[in-house]
């Protein structure tokens, strides 16, 4: 078998280094739960988790090869090497891919908290990782949104970032470059719409695929899932999107779409209103209804029924405008950062039972 190495905050950047650097070990970063019996023989690289926001977390296996690339196409793509500094959990591919990149970069990596406090003035050629949550609340702060701009480029992933959130970071001098990818690619292989050196998109029956040399080697202890998303080093996504020949663009989640009122809803393009409207206040997801067959309800942090309802008036049809309404101090998310749909489909179950 090959040795695993548990890899802490304190010893990830050596634990990684010596993997990139040739040693045929599995990084496996602490709190992954991931026993070594269950990998298979042979590989080398690393293991992440996955978010969970949307379904039940998987461990990821992600090879060498496939890390090199990711970090050489990145680098690639923004015009060189330099610092990467991480507010982001190294459970997950965007924190451990900013160790990777910072690795093969021979640059320093530095490791900052989460509400980017504490975040560092870039010193010539830096680059930082942050979801668009993040961003939202940087934005808040002068000192900490000054600081950022001071970066090479930030990369916000991990969710769809709405066009108003990027417009107001650009006017505050921040360089945005927004990814798409997921831990089944090594992260972002998208950015700002172009794909990465090596990375072919594709879509079929509206389901965006990723022909990437940094798709994954598959799910831990799951190869019937594997078979149904991995196929000859293409990653079939969750996503719905279109594809031109040049540019990717995302159009919401394959099981995003619901039945109300016998009306097909796409609660991507109703979180885009909602945004629109209610920048960073409101999420919306979907409950069983005896009468409507699926209904859509909207936790909030600040407006209620009457104002979400009236804000979405216009903009989307009767059938998708929420009718239920759950009132919370925050919205969830997962440790990534990313909106936990499933933790609001919880709490609403918890309070109401399963149906509305």
């Amino acid at each position: 078998m090959i040795p695993v190495r548990r890899a802490s905050i304190a010893n990830l950047t050596q634990v990684v280094a010596a993997l990139l650097g040739g040693e045929d070990i599995v990084v496996i970063p602490e709190g992954v739960s991931v026993e070594e019996r269950d990998l298979p023989e042979g590989f080398v690289g690393a293991v992440v988790s996955t978010s969970g926001s949307t379904g039940d977390p998987k461990s990821v296996m992600l090879s060498r090869s496939a890390l090199l690339a990711a970090a050489h196409a990145c680098h690639e793509r923004l015009g060189g090497p330099g610092v990467w500094v991480n507010p982001l959990s190294v459970l997950h591919v965007g924190g451990l891919m900013t160790v990777v990149r910072a690795v093969v970069a021979g640059c320093p990596y530095v490791c900052t908290d989460s509400d980017l406090g504490n975040l560092p003035k870039a010193q010539g050629r830096a680059y930082l990782s942050i979801v668009p949550t993040q961003l939202h609340r940087a934005l808040s702060n002068p000192t900490i949104s000054a600081t950022m701009a001071t970066y090479s480029a930030v990369l916000v992933g991990g969710q769809g970032l709405d066009p108003t959130l990027r417009t107001r970071a650009e006017a505050a001098g921040i360089r945005v470059v927004e990814t798409y990818g997921m831990s089944e690619t090594c992260g972002g292989v998208v950015y700002d719409g172009v794909p990465l050196a090596g990375v072919v998109p594709f879509v079929e029956t509206g389901r965006i695929g990723l022909r990437t040399p940094t798709a994954f080697t598959g799910y831990v202890g799951l190869p019937e899932l594997t078979e149904t998303i991995l196929r000859d080093g293409a990653v079939l996504t969750s996503d719905r999107g279109t594809w031109d020949g040049h540019a990717l663009t995302i159009t919401g989640r394959v099981d995003d779409v619901v039945v109300s009122g016998g009306v097909n809803v796409d609660l991507a393009a109703l979180q885009r209103q909602l945004d629109d409207v209610f920048p960073q206040e409101t999420a919306c997801f979907a409950v069983s209804d005896e009468q409507w067959g699926v209904i859509i309800a909207v936790a909030s942090t600040g407006p209620d029924l009457a104002s979400i309802q009236a804000g979405l008036a216009g903009r989307v049809e009767s059938a998708a405008r929420p009718r239920l309404w759950m009132g919370l101090d925050a919205l969830p998310s997962t440790d990534s950062g990313k909106m936990d749909r499933r933790a609001l489909v919880s709490m609403w179950k918890d309070e109401y039972g399963e149906r509305a």
